[in-house]
Order: structure tokens, then sequence, then C-alpha cells
């Protein structure tokens, strides 16, 4: 089975290291699949969920809040501006930050305040996304 290798790494260090048979991300330019021997190709990333298949079969969850995807054919890098193994993220800090972002959203007192709870709300629903999935995947076991 041909294999790419993968790096997910952010600003507070490598999230992981490994070979993949697949990995999905999702780019700004839409959720993208790469498979080894994958077009160069650099773009960002928006906030959501790296998976990572393993050529022994297994999939990997991967939290990003953003940043940027560097393809070339036979590697992968995801630089983050933050990431988290999907199994170290905490429901209920997640629901405490998303209630957080639509409290500022509901008391807004100007544009930067807008973005900023924009921003957190969006890293929220994609990391409860993210657990929403985990949750699904651990059901049909």
């Amino acid at each position: 089975m041909s294999k790419i290798h993968v790096d997910i790494v952010s600003a507070e260090g490598e999230i992981f290291t490994g070979d993949a048979a697949m990995l999905f991300a999702p780019a700004t330019i839409g959720e993208i699949g790469v498979a080894p021997n994958h077009a160069p190709l650099l773009t960002g990333l928006r906030p959501g969920t790296v998976r990572v298949q393993t050529p022994e079969g297994e999939e990997l969850f991967f939290y990003v809040s953003g940043g940027m995807i560097e393809i070339q054919p036979k590697a992968v890098t995801v630089l983050a501006d933050a990431a988290a193994r999907a199994h170290d993220l905490d429901e209920a800090a997640v629901q405490q930050a998303k209630q957080r972002a639509q409290d500022l959203l509901e008391n807004r007192e100007s544009a930067k305040d807008i973005a900023v709870a924009q921003a957190e709300l969006a890293q929220a629903a994609a990391q409860l996304a993210l657990l929403e999935k985990i949750k699904k995947n651990a059901g049909r076991k």
C-alpha cells in the first residue's frame, strides 16, 4: 500500500508525525483529501477536523483552529495556529467557550468584538462537531 508522511504541528509543538494512507483537511478552498503522490499544493486551513487514515486502517482525528497545509507528493505538513488531538478536547470547556462567544456577540460593542466572537464561535463549533463525530464512531464499534 502506498503511503504519505504527515506532520501536524502548532505553535505549542508537534501534534502528530507518521505515515498515512489518506488525509482529509478543512482547507479554505473546501474540504480536501490528500493521497500519496498528490500534486503539490499550499493553501490555508479553516477551523475544523483533520482526519488521518493510517496504512493499518485506523482513523485519527485532530482539531485545527486554522493555519496552512503544504502538500508534496510524499509528504503533508499541517501548520496549525492551534491544534489538539481529538481525545484531548474537553467538551465542557468547549461548551463554555461557545457560550462566552455567543454572549460577546449579543453584547458587542465594536467591530473587533464581533470579529473575535465570530472566530471563537467558529472554533467552538468545529471542536463540538469533532467531538460528535468521535461519539458516533465509538457507537459503531
